[in-house]
């Protein structure tokens, strides 16, 4: 008999694969390792499935098996199920598919149990302690772009759902702080402003053009080229004057980046690529002693199997690269970080080069050979932000355009709308702030998140603050339209929780309380994948499930004799709606 405490664990799904893992030992005593296979279902047969039956008939058929088909391995899985509290019945349809129908009791248990107890106690349960989350990584000197917005809200989502489910993450910001191009910001630093250290971000004003300048004296005079690369040498040899000065450009920028950092209420710790610049010559030497590394072209270079170019580990001019960094950044992850899974977030172009290094890392024994074993390193590839004429985002003067601003331009359109409906007046001026804030940001966020990430999406301010359909705009109103519920009522919500009971009497609370339930699943899907989408399509659903148990005469919240029930069913919902805002890096608003 499985106890409360073990079906009180994780996901639906999960409680469920373990039953239906004793029933398979029983059932296969003499096949070891038979993974439960369980999903939800939306026939109306149950609310989840057991599909073994037909794979495990192929493997025992020939065997001298008891079983005459796969129809009876499903009868006898059902059959040798542990008795459970989560389960109201069971059939078997088709060749062997286990319907299993949750208990309405269990389910409105678990709900409240959830109340109590808090969110909390549905967080998934990875098999890892801690990861590294390498997203944003702007370069230094330059503008954040849309680029950088992608990978900026997708990679702190991800931080987000992995944090909710107990692992420590570390979030990192791999920014652009080293190369070649700083020979020349630092050449022009030094030619604009004599005393280079009262170079203010005033002073400098737009870094983008700083940035510019500086590239078209570098490509029309010769004798700043040549300055230039000599204050490349100058850097890499640690020069007093030549450090102070890049860490002053680097600074500017960090500046610039936190305005774009706070509007989106997201934290990294920045660890550059200068911060493994020291790690490199030892990890390549490493790599060179086991035998991966060799000389072509006057290169150093390590050929990967079924890929025809090889991944440059040193330059022929004795120079370091992108993949010299990558691979001392992966070394130091590994060995000393201990990160069990490490993940990149960076645009889909960059696949291949990924790809390439964590192979190399396989070969040379740092990673495992599966894909399903830890330690292990994800590429997470995400599509292109377009303007409306399907073109790259740009300004009207082929710019790219400003994160600040574009961040900026979404809150005061969402301020306006709410000047508009006449919330100047009821409103304090904090509160129109705040709520044009959330709506306007929030909107960028999802609007992005909710597409699947390797696709390109059309930028589009109007689709994005638009109140109906899947938006955050919709969402956001929608919960504080549960929140006024609970509110009109004028019960305490945290009496009702430990005095009241939730029943799932009507076919719409069930489907309510169903959905509800999956919540854990779907943040584990989402994870495991690294697919935001997943969660995003999971709230819009929630948000229809709720409006049409509310819109339901039948379903009458306040005044009616299942008004306590009813505003459970509210609260949990209004709940789970803060918590996936919250996995989106989206400010939920509670009066609209």
């Amino acid at each position: 008999m499985a106890t409360e405490e073990d079906e009180c664990m994780g996901s639906v799904k999960a409680q469920l694969a373990k039953l239906f893992e004793v029933s398979l030992k029983v059932t296969v005593p003499n096949e070891p390792d038979v993974e439960p296979l369980v999903a939800a279902c939306t026939g109306k047969f149950g609310d989840y499935q057991c599909n073994n039956a037909m794979g495990l008939w192929s493997k025992i058929k020939g065997k001298g098996t008891q079983f005459r088909g796969p129809p009876a391995v499903g009868e006898a899985i059902k059959n040798n199920l542990p008795t459970s509290e989560m389960i109201e019945s069971c059939s078997v349809a088709g060749p062997g598919f286990v319907n299993v129908l949750l208990s309405k009791n269990w389910m409105a248990k678990s709900i409240q149990k959830m109340l109590i107890e808090g969110i909390d106690t549905w967080a998934p349960m990875p098999p890892i302690k801690k990861a590294v989350v390498d997203f944003s990584s702007p370069n230094i000197a330059k503008e954040m772009h849309v680029g950088n917005l992608r990978s900026t809200i997708i990679g702190d989502t991800l931080a987000r759902m992995l944090e909710f489910s107990k692992v420590e993450v570390l979030r990192r910001n791999h920014v652009g702080d080293w190369g070649t191009q700083f020979g020349m910001l630092i050449e022009f630093l030094f030619e604009k402003f004599p005393n280079f250290e009262d170079a203010t971000e005033t002073a400098i004003e737009d870094l983008q053009a700083f940035y510019k300048s500086s590239k078209q004296r570098f490509d029309a005079d010769p004798a700043f080229k040549e300055r230039a690369q000599q204050a490349v040498v100058r850097l890499q040899g640690g020069e007093d004057k030549y450090r102070r000065a890049w860490a002053q450009i680097c600074e500017i920028s960090r500046t610039e980046f936190h305005k774009v950092y706070k509007r989106l209420g997201v934290h990294l710790e920045e660890k550059g690529e200068s911060f493994y610049n020291p790690y490199i010559p030892g990890v390549i030497e490493a790599l060179t002693k086991q035998g991966l590394v060799e000389e072509s072209k006057g290169a150093r270079v390590i050929f990967i199997e079924g890929i025809n170019i090889p991944l440059i580990a040193v330059k022929s001019d004795g120079g370091f690269n992108y993949a010299s960094t990558d691979l001392a950044a992966l070394w130091y992850r590994l060995n000393e970080e201990k990160a069990e899974w490490i993940i990149y977030v960076t645009d889909v172009g960059q696949q291949q080069h990924f790809d390439m290094v964590f192979k190399a890392a396989k070969r040379a024994g740092w990673l495992p050979h599966t894909d399903s074993a830890y330690p292990k390193a994800s590429h997470v590839g995400f599509g292109l932000v377009l303007g409306e004429d399907g073109k790259r985002f740009r300004t009207r003067n082929t710019e790219v355009v400003r994160l600040v601003d574009l961040l900026d331009e979404a809150k005061s359109r969402s301020k306006a709308v709410l000047i508009e409906r006449g919330k100047g007046e009821e409103w304090t001026e904090e509160e129109v702030e705040s709520t044009a804030e959330a709506v306007g940001y929030g909107a960028v966020k999802y609007a992005d998140l909710k597409n699947n990430r390797l696709t390109n999406y059309i930028f589009n301010f109007d689709q994005m603050l638009n109140d109906k359909g899947n938006t955050a705009v919709y969402l956001l109103y929608a919960h504080a339209r549960i929140c006024s519920i609970i509110r009109r009522s004028g019960k305490d919500v945290e009496e009702l929780k430990n005095k009241g009971t939730i029943v799932l009497g009507h076919k719409d609370e069930r489907d309510l309380g169903l959905h509800l339930l999956q919540f854990a699943e779907v943040v584990e899907e989402a994870c495991t994948n690294l697919l935001p989408n997943v969660l995003c399509d999971y709230l819009y659903n929630l948000s229809e499930i709720f409006s049409k148990f509310y819109s339901n005469p039948e379903c009458k919240v306040i005044g009616s004799d299942m008004e306590t029930s009813r505003l459970l069913l509210c609260e949990a919902t209004a709940v789970v709606t803060r918590k996936c805002f919250n996995l989106l890096g989206i400010t939920p608003i509670y009066k609209i």
